[in-house]
C-alpha cells in the first residue's frame, strides 16, 4: 500500500457533516490545530461561534489556523484573520496529531512527563486543551462537571513509528 502522505495536522480517510463557524476572539489569537476539539460559544447575534473546547464538544477543526501546508499560498493565517474555521461532526475517520501525549496530572503537576498510551478501541472524550484523550480531565481537575461521560470517538489505530505519530480515530460527535 502506498504510504499516506501526511502534510497537515488531521487527514480525512471518511468524511461526515462540516460546518463554517465564526471563531471566537480568543481562539483567533491563540490559534488552533487541524483535528482540536471545539465547543459552542456566546455570540452577540445568530452567528454560530466556536471556541477551543474545554472538555464539552461541537465538532473538531478540519484545518489548523497555519499549518506548513498553507504557508506561502492564499490560505496562509486566511482562517483567523477573517474569523472562521470549518468544523466536523457525525462520523468522520480521521488521523490526527491533536491528542494529548501526556497525562494531566504529569502535564499540570511539574514533575516528568508520563506518556499516555493508546489502544485501538479505546474511548475518547475532549481533554481541558480541546485534544482528543482517553482521561477524564474533568474528574482529574476537580471540575464540577464531572464526570466527563461525553464520549465522542473511539481510537481505530494508536500512533506509533509506523504511522508517524499520527492516531487514527472514528469520531462520533
Amino acid at each position: 500500500m502506498p504510504e499516506l502522505i501526511r502534510s497537515r495536522d488531521c487527514i480525512i480517510m471518511f468524511k461526515g457533516d462540516a460546518y463554517p463557524v465564526s471563531i471566537s476572539p480568543a481562539m483567533a489569537t491563540a490559534g488552533w490545530q487541524g483535528g482540536q476539539g471545539v465547543m459552542w460559544a456566546e455570540s452577540s447575534d445568530d452567528t454560530m461561534v466556536v471556541s477551543i473546547s474545554d472538555g464539552l464538544y461541537a465538532g473538531f477543526a478540519l484545518w489548523g489556523s497555519d499549518e506548513d501546508s498553507d504557508r506561502f499560498t492564499s490560505m496562509t493565517k486566511n482562517q483567523p484573520t477573517y474569523g472562521f474555521c470549518i468544523i466536523g461532526a457525525g462520523g468522520w475517520l480521521i488521523s490526527t496529531t491533536a491528542f494529548e501525549q501526556y497525562t494531566y496530572l504529569s502535564r499540570v503537576g511539574g514533575g516528568p512527563l508520563v506518556p499516555i498510551t493508546y489502544h485501538e478501541s479505546d474511548r475518547l472524550v475532549f481533554s481541558n486543551q480541546g485534544k482528543w484523550t482517553v482521561e477524564d480531565e474533568f474528574s482529574l481537575s476537580g471540575d464540577p462537571r464531572a464526570p466527563n461521560n461525553y464520549y465522542i470517538g473511539f481510537v481505530a489505530q494508536a500512533p506509533s513509528p509506523e504511522t508517524k505519530g499520527f492516531m487514527t480515530i472514528q469520531t462520533s460527535i
